[in-house]
């Protein structure tokens, strides 16, 4: 597996010691976690072991695992594309036993600081219109819908379009972890 230079890499992402959990990159040994995540929080278009392993490996995705003492809590799945300032949420999914405690939002804010070190003006990402906690915190984030993907799920659902401007830091550089 190909490193990424140190000013990409991510750090611990800085939560409030209330928070309990720390999210980092996930590895190859947390494969197990995070297909079991997988099938426990989505019905559908379930990602692979064959993809998530295809994802751990590349340059061009990063896959955020957020863990308590208990295990894995979260993920968040982002992809990037070389030249385009645009970075894309694939998927996030947060356990059943771990559900408001923040770990989604904290995972979307690390989304999205991983998107910022790496040069990424946007952040865009899809969400089942039918799926209105997530539209609330993207929306409570600064995330402005802008379209709609018919049949988009394998289960025929649509899809709302989403994107975030992503903004820069109180001393005008870029945001990161």
């Amino acid at each position: 597996m190909r490193r990424l230079p140190a000013s990409t890499r991510l750090a611990f992402f800085a939560l409030p010691m209330t928070a309990a959990f720390r999210i980092r990159r996930a590895t190859f040994a947390d494969l197990p976690r995070l297909l079991a995540l997988e099938r426990s929080a989505f019905t559908t278009d379930h990602l692979s072991s064959r993809q998530y392993r295809h994802h751990l490996g590349n340059a061009s995705a990063e896959v955020l695992a957020a863990f308590d003492g208990s295990g894995l809590l979260g993920k968040a799945v982002v992809f990037f594309r070389r030249g385009s300032d645009i970075a894309r949420l694939y998927s996030i999914a947060v356990a059943e036993r771990a559900r408001g405690r923040g770990i989604g939002e904290a995972l979307l804010e690390a989304a999205e600081a991983r998107a910022r070190a790496r040069g990424a003006g946007r952040m865009r990402l899809e969400v089942r219109q039918d799926n209105r906690s997530a539209m609330r915190l993207y929306e409570r984030r600064g995330y402005v819908r802008f379209g709609m993907r018919s049949a988009y799920y394998e289960d025929g659902a649509d899809a709302w379009r989403y994107e975030k401007k992503l903004g820069l830091r109180a001393d005008g550089g870029i945001a990161s972890c």
